[in-house]
């Protein structure tokens, strides 16, 4: 509740929305709202998408179900993935221009950041459009006729009351494709097996080991019992009964979460890393053995990707064969309620205090890695409504829709390629493991897939559309048509910021016409892409 006030009163300024406020405040257990344009899900893609939708003089409504506006790119993730940074084009790459501005760099872009800074520029984004942002309001029935979704019904969770949000189009900017799903259009969760799309990359895998680098791998002869060597002593905390599969067997496993993680090591700014309530140092009894496994590997980055930020900051992410991620403890969170989801994000929450806790307070982590981590703590000027830690878990996979056309594979290495592009990816086919199993008497990690790609290649307009007879006024930017291992690739903040400007042109101009967004003309889309990046000209008939 605090955020959703501090966020009124950073973003409310216009008497727009003050007004708004006003009224859902006087008005009774139901408050009814209507927009050209409704954008379920405030992340960088519904941020961008809900800006541009506004820049091209529809009315707007972005619904955010969580706390938080921005996703990732305020959660944390501020060493971006960006793949080929020529491929990044129009309000996307607007967006790390006005961060590298907040730096005093007016001339370029800035790639690397801090969460304070990236949630400031999102939040112009919202003010500029004088764009209206629910928070804490989540979804709960999708109302259908024939193919049009005439409104969607939501609970406001700090007040109580029921919403209900009627638009000519809307997008689902969520990581999970809650809306997609409620409005009942066909998707996946998992791993596709090899065989459906003719791939080489997806379904299951197991990654070698490689001396110098772990390559998120456990080295052999890790024992993966609670008593080493003893089968009937129980399996460690955090591997799974789940047996070897041939490569490429498909399954409804999903890549592990996991948070990217801000610290600071500026003695002004940081706040000592303590004890979580609930700790439990058997959580990290692999860490433990892969440290005695392991003699020769003491640098940070063994374990961790410990990348460094403006201000003496970080985001840290997963490396290794133990670290952030929590594999197999995610398989249920794209298609879990939002009750679940919290309890789920409280656990991951509980971990990764706990990981760094026992990092630098267990006896048996090395002294040079003890000692590091210690000098480390929470920045105060961070995640302040949050106690200091990001809110925003990296839901790196959640649910793909299966629309008019599936990226795979071969799109990513240009093997295949399509003429209704209204985006470039060009990060590698990457896939986090998916879990933790027992081979041979020995722990090993499963799932994991890095494999460059070579060029951009283009983001396919049909990958976010579904298919005309299941829904004809919805367009799903995040959770977009592709198999698991192409959206490895396709998965990036800058992309997403792409896909969902796309979206929102594509939706002005399925206004405009009264089509199906199946039916918008992509090269008049593409050709306004090209030609006003940035909507300095306004709407679909000023193009």
């Amino acid at each position: 509740m605090k955020y959703k006030i501090i966020n009124r009163f950073l973003l409310a300024l216009s008497a727009h929305m003050l007004l708004l406020c006003a009224a859902m405040g006087q008005s009774g257990k139901t408050t009814t709202h209507s927009a050209d344009i409704c954008i379920y899900g405030a992340s960088s893609a519904g941020v961008i998408a809900a800006y541009a939708a506004a820049k091209c003089g529809n009315s707007v409504i972005l619904i955010e179900p969580g706390k938080m506006i921005g996703g990732l790119t305020t959660g944390g993730l501020g060493k971006t993935d960006a793949g080929i940074k020529e491929a990044i084009t129009g309000l996307s790459l607007q967006f790390y221009q006005r961060v590298a501005k907040k730096y005093g760099r007016a001339s370029d872009e800035q790639w690397t950041f801090e969460p304070r800074v990236a949630l400031e520029v999102m939040q112009d984004y919202i003010r500029e459009g004088k764009i209206t942002l629910l928070m804490e309001t989540q979804l709960s029935k999708v109302e259908k006729k024939g193919t049009i979704i005439r409104a969607i019904q939501l609970n406001d969770m700090p007040a109580g009351k029921s919403i209900s949000v009627s638009a000519k189009q809307f997008l689902d900017c969520t990581y999970e494709g809650d809306l997609m799903a409620m409005a009942r259009i066909s998707y996946f969760v998992g791993r596709e097996d090899n065989s459906v799309y003719n791939e080489t990359l997806n379904g299951f895998q197991l990654p070698e080991y490689h001396r110098q680098s772990g390559y998120h791998q456990f080295p052999d002869n890790v024992s993966p019992y609670k008593v080493p060597g003893n089968p009937s002593s129980g399996l460690v905390w955090g591997i799974t009964k789940n047996k070897v599969k041939p490569a490429g067997t498909g399954d409804k496993k999903v890549q592990a979460y996991n948070f990217r993680i801000c610290l600071t090591d500026s003695a002004e700014n940081r706040i000592p890393i303590t004890r979580p309530g609930d700790y439990d140092p058997t959580r990290y009894e692999l860490m433990a053995r892969l440290f005695e496994a392991q003699p020769t590997m003491r640098d940070i980055n063994h374990y961790f990707i410990w990348s460094l930020m403006p201000n003496r900051k970080t985001d840290i992410n997963n490396r290794g064969g133990f670290s952030t991620d929590m594999m197999g403890m995610n398989y249920d969170w794209p298609e879990a309620s939002y009750a679940k989801r919290e309890k789920m994000l409280e656990e991951a929450l509980s971990y990764t205090k706990g990981l760094l806790y026992f990092m630098t307070t267990d006896k048996r982590v090395p002294d040079t890695l003890q000692a590091f981590i210690k000098e480390w703590g929470y920045p105060k000027d961070e995640y302040e409504q949050f106690g200091h830690f990001t809110p925003q878990l990296y839901v790196r996979e959640g649910r793909r829709m299966i629309g008019e056309y599936v990226m795979t594979e071969h799109n990513c290495r240009s093997e295949a390629k399509v003429d209704d592009g209204i985006g470039f990816a060009s990060y590698g086919m990457d896939s986090h493991n998916c879990d933790r199993i027992v081979v041979n008497g020995m722990v090993k990690n499963e799932g994991n897939v890095e494999v460059r790609v070579e060029h951009p290649y283009a983001v396919s307009y049909r990958s976010i559309t579904p298919k005309q007879k299941e829904c004809s006024n919805l367009l799903v930017p995040v959770c977009l048509s592709a198999s698991h291992i192409a959206y490895g690739s396709i998965r990036m903040e800058p992309v997403f910021m792409v896909l969902g400007q796309s979206a929102a042109m594509a939706a002005s101009i399925a206004i405009a016409k009264d089509i199906p967004v199946q039916k918008v003309s992509v090269p008049e889309l593409q050709e306004w892409l090209h030609a006003d990046p940035y909507l300095e000209k306004g709407g679909f008939n000023n193009k």
